[in-house]
C-alpha cells in the first residue's frame, strides 16, 4: 500500500492534525513547550505514521506503524481530556475534537484488523483475503 493519499483514516487524521493546530494557538503562552507542543507532536504523529507505514515493502511494517498511529491517537485523547480539564478548550471543542479522534482510532484498529487478516501473498498469486484468521492457543484463551 503506497498510496497513503487514498486512505480516509489518514485524510481524517491529518484533517484533525489541522484542527489541533488551530484549537491549540489559544492555549496559554506558558504551555507553548508544555501541552501545546505534546499534542501537536502526538496528533501529526498519527498521519505520519501512516504515511510512513504507507511506504513500507510488506503488511508486517505496516501494521506495526498503524498501531504506533493509534498509540498515537489515544494519546491525544488523553492530552485533549486534560485541555479540557484545565479550561484551555470549551466542552464543546472537546466534545467535537473526541468524536474526531475516536473515529479515528475505529479506523485504525478496523484496518488493522483487515491487514492481519489477509493471507500472505506469494510471487505471482493475487491478494486473497482470509475470512478466518488462524487463532493461536492464546488467543483462543483471550489473551491478545
Amino acid at each position: 500500500m503506497s498510496d497513503y493519499k487514498k486512505l480516509k483514516v489518514w485524510e481524517d487524521a491529518h484533517q484533525f492534525t489541522i484542527d489541533i493546530y488551530n484549537i491549540t494557538k489559544k492555549f496559554p503562552n506558558n504551555e507553548q513547550y508544555g501541552l501545546t507542543s505534546q499534542i501537536r507532536r502526538s496528533s501529526s504523529s498519527i498521519p505520519t505514521n501512516i504515511v510512513e507505514g504507507s511506504g513500507q515493502l510488506n503488511n508486517g511494517n505496516l501494521i506495526r506503524f498503524l498501531g504506533i498511529a493509534k498509540g498515537s491517537a489515544f494519546e491525544t485523547e488523553y492530552q485533549l481530556l486534560l485541555a479540557k480539564d484545565l479550561n484551555y478548550i470549551t466542552n464543546e471543542e472537546y466534545k467535537y475534537l473526541l468524536a474526531k479522534i475516536q473515529s479515528i482510532i475505529r479506523r485504525l484498529t478496523n484496518l488493522i484488523k483487515s491487514l492481519k487478516n489477509q493471507k500472505p501473498r506469494t510471487k505471482n498469486q493475487k491478494q486473497v483475503l482470509n475470512p478466518q484468521p488462524l487463532l493461536t492457543i492464546n488467543q483462543k484463551q483471550g489473551r491478545w
